[in-house]
């Protein structure tokens, strides 16, 4: 699974928008994605990723949502 796809599985299993920094840590507990230098996701991480998918992330009021 790839860092967006694992983006998208959490924010579509939770129905309502996170936190990019809570987003991160989903994502490091459930093993969802490793990064191949084998450290943790952290929330800059998918900030940048959100930022670069407008077509899939929505950020507002502080919480990254799924474009509906």
């Amino acid at each position: 699974m790839t860092l967006p796809e694992a983006i998208v599985y959490l924010l579509a299993s939770s129905h309502r928008g996170m936190k990019t920094d809570r987003i991160a840590a989903e994502i490091n507990a459930r093993g969802l994605y490793r990064r191949k230098d084998g450290r943790p996701v952290d929330g800059k991480q998918v900030y940048a990723v959100v930022m670069s998918h407008p077509d899939t992330f929505v950020k507002s009021d502080g919480l990254i949502r799924l474009m509906i």
